[in-house]
């Protein structure tokens, strides 16, 4: 590639790195920004006046150790699709 590509590619992520950062600069949640999906469905459902009928067996003591499971959960399910790819791609190429 060219110089001045690769220079106006480095702008440009830049440009898309810090303009959000910019906008939103002092904002939060309380704002209504960087809200989740989660948080608008709980809400959209709690005005239906719905009362659940089960509860949860175990809630995390905090939302960091919620946020660690999830991480966690996430990177077993990553390893295992991981796994199961390089297998069939090993597999592939001992037919070859």
């Amino acid at each position: 590639m060219k110089t001045s590509t690769l220079i106006i590619l480095a702008v440009v992520c830049i440009v898309l790195f810090v303009a959000p950062l910019i906008m939103f600069n002092g904002h939060g949640e309380k704002d209504g920004y960087f809200g989740g999906a989660d948080d608008a469905a709980g809400e959209a459902i709690e005005a239906t006046g719905f009362e659940p009928w089960a509860s949860a067996i175990w809630e995390p003591p905090s939302g960091e150790i919620e946020s660690l499971l999830f991480a966690l959960q996430a990177a077993i399910g990553a390893i295992i699709i991981g796994y199961f790819f390089g297998y069939w791609r090993g597999e592939k190429s001992k037919d070859d």
